[in-house]
């Protein structure tokens, strides 16, 4: 098992629409992702990057070609069989996605509460200890609207990783901070991905964090470019 991808990605076409509306917007897709690696996909709007991510994160059915995550085949899955797959991962959005009614601690919470298999007293332990990890210990009882946008964006990242995913899957999360914080927010989902040993698939516009990539892919009209950039030893 630990040979095998992480995520694998073989001859995956799709479409969106039916019939004479119908249109392809992925093309052929073959990507191999393995576990502890840091790949980001970069590539214009509109290129299908954003598709592709929700496809590899189990939010979509994937039509045609193969689509395997931790060695399970995702191509014509069921609703239910999609549900348990995205049990393994983890997300991070551009726009940070809290829930503005509850405070930092109660929205981390919630990355455990689809499992199941903890007490309440247990996720609010685990979700302190991850606050206090991604440096927000004294702003656990804070509601959103109450914090910057590089500690909400760090509240998503303690609620992404407090279930110790497999997968961490982000879309631009560093659009919308600047320079500094986007800066600090990929540095920290790197040190934390490393130390649970996760996966992360991020898709970014963003030039200034390129470095943290140990591959970085290009989308374009649906395609993955031939030549996938490997980070240079340092």
């Amino acid at each position: 098992m630990n040979n095998q991808p992480v995520i694998s990605v073989q001859n995956l076409d799709h479409y969106f629409g039916e019939g004479q509306l119908r249109k392809q917007v992925l093309f052929d897709i073959k990507l191999e992702i393995n576990r502890g690696e840091i790949v980001l996909m970069t590539g214009p709007s509109g290129s299908g990057k954003t598709t592709l991510l929700t496809l590899v994160s189990g939010l979509r059915s994937a039509q045609s070609g193969s689509l395997k995550i931790l060695g399970k085949e995702l191509c014509g899955a069921s609703k239910d069989e999609l549900v348990k797959a995205r049990r393994n991962n983890g997300y991070i959005f551009q726009a940070h996605n809290l829930h503005k009614s509850l405070t930092a601690i109660q929205n981390v919470q919630m990355g455990l509460e689809v499992h199941g298999k903890y007490s309440q007293a247990e996720m609010r332990d685990r979700a302190a200890a991850m606050l206090e990890h991604v440096g927000l210990s004294d702003r656990l009882e804070y509601y959103p609207d109450n914090l910057s946008g590089g500690q909400k964006q760090r509240v998503a990242i303690a609620r992404a990783l407090v279930s110790h995913p497999a997968i961490v899957l982000a879309d631009e999360p560093t659009a919308a901070l600047d320079s500094k914080s986007g800066r600090d927010v990929v540095n920290l989902m790197q040190k934390l991905a490393r130390e649970q040993g996760s996966t992360i698939l991020m898709v970014t516009h963003d030039n200034r964090i390129l470095d943290v990539a140990d591959r970085i892919v290009h989308m374009e009209d649906g395609k993955l470019a031939k030549n996938s950039t490997l980070k240079q030893a340092a």
